[in-house]
């Protein structure tokens, strides 16, 4: 199988029905050169109209973590974005609805199989590591980030870059002094490769 292959699948599935009816199409990104692999939830509703990903103060966020540019980050061909649900689930009381239950187990093992070259999956917020940390759902997302290096070299769990998380990295300064420059190096050491 090729991306485009599971791509058109992805949009021929009936589970998808509406959305490729509204001529909404899955929002992700694959590159077979991938190193590094970005797992979040899912494309929130500006995302999913404008089909870019991370184009907003939550991405801007997300590339000052990593220690890239919006060039490498869109265009190098190194970077991929696999979240947890490829379309925008809707809104709830408090935010986004949770990504589709069942939906990573259906795509997720199909698109990495094509990227073969991938050194770290980066896991944002609690759906992405509860599913790749094979996790119960009451481990704290901070307890993960705080406990980062136990799932190197392989996984590195971040909070959402979200303004809205402004306040959490404020109750908790060692994400910044101890998690940061060691996403940035890394990073950096696998980009330059």
């Amino acid at each position: 199988m090729t991306i485009e292959s599971i791509r058109q699948a992805i949009i021929a599935d009936p589970e998808n029905r509406l959305f490729t009816e509204d001529g909404i199409f899955p929002l992700f990104e694959a590159p077979r050169t991938a190193r590094i692999l970005i797992v979040g939830q899912a494309p929130g509703i500006r995302a999913q109209e404008s089909g870019m990903y991370f184009q907003d103060p939550s991405g801007d966020n997300l590339r000052e973590w990593l220690g890239v540019d919006e060039e490498t980050f869109y265009q190098s061909g190194l970077i991929a974005v696999v979240p947890m649900d490829f379309y925008f689930p809707g809104s709830g009381k408090s935010g986004d609805l949770p990504p589709r239950s069942g939906f990573a187990d259906k795509w997720h093992q199909q698109i990495l199989q094509e990227m073969s070259e991938l050194e770290l999956t980066i896991l944002i917020g609690q759906y992405a590591q509860h599913y790749y940390l094979h996790q119960k759902k009451s481990v704290k997302v901070t307890d993960n980030v705080k406990n980062f290096r136990a799932f190197l070299p392989e996984y590195f769990p971040l909070v959402h870059p979200s303004p809205r998380n402004n306040i959490w990295q404020a109750k908790n300064p060692w994400f910044k002094e101890e998690v940061l420059p060691v996403l940035k190096e890394r990073v950096a050491a696998i980009l330059s490769r």
